[in-house]
């Protein structure tokens, strides 16, 4: 009976090993997701690649009205939706509020639908927030940008209805074709530039 007794305890603390193993590999696991557009979404992937505790970004159309729509119609302006990148991140590496850092330092905010020569509504400057933390936390940092930087922050901040994937061409395109005309000349001088200085790793 006592031989009993001890594999009985024993099975329970293996029990309860496993179990805070299993809370523990969830918590490690744990993920948030934060919806940005500044400009055309290339730019805001190959920038976002650099922060770490970012686990994955997905390119893709927010804030229209149109269904499912294809990067030729959002060209056109008619369905409302911005180029974002969806960013998938671990919040106890990197904070939605350290994201939004990286995000006014990675795109100017002050130009009205437009980021250099990209011009229409598709680069327009918005934070789509999933819930009233990143809301209250996008108004807050959208604050404290706006007191280091002279010209009005034209950047929206809404509520994120639909997310719809860009094309399979358009993920990673920077990473894929470093040596193309757009990277070469707009990505890379952008990346390289907020690297020097900190803002993203190498």
């Amino acid at each position: 009976m006592k031989i009993i007794v001890v594999s009985l305890a024993a099975a329970v603390l293996a029990g309860a090993a496993v179990a805070r193993a299993g809370e523990e590999k969830t918590m490690d696991a744990r993920t948030e997701y934060a919806v940005l557009g500044g400009g055309c979404f290339w730019c805001m992937d190959a920038v976002f690649e650099h922060v770490p505790g970012v686990k994955s970004i997905t390119c893709g159309y927010a804030g229209g009205h149109a269904r499912n729509p294809s990067y030729q119609e959002v060209c056109t302006g008619t369905t409302g939706h911005a180029e974002v990148v969806r960013i998938e991140f671990d919040p106890a590496v990197v904070t939605y509020s350290q994201l939004l850092d990286v995000f006014w330092d990675a795109h100017d905010p002050t130009t009205l639908d437009r980021q250099g020569g990209d011009e229409g509504t598709q680069y327009r400057s918005v934070i789509l927030f999933a819930n009233e933390a990143q809301r209250a936390a996008a108004e807050k940092s959208k604050a404290a940008a706006q007191a280091r930087i002279s010209d009005p922050i034209v950047t929206e901040i809404v509520p994120l209805k639909e997310f719809y994937p860009a094309e399979e061409y358009h993920q990673h395109y920077f990473a894929k074709n470093p040596t193309a005309g757009y990277c070469r000349i707009v990505i890379k001088p952008k990346v390289s530039k907020l690297q020097k200085a900190g803002v993203i790793g190498k």
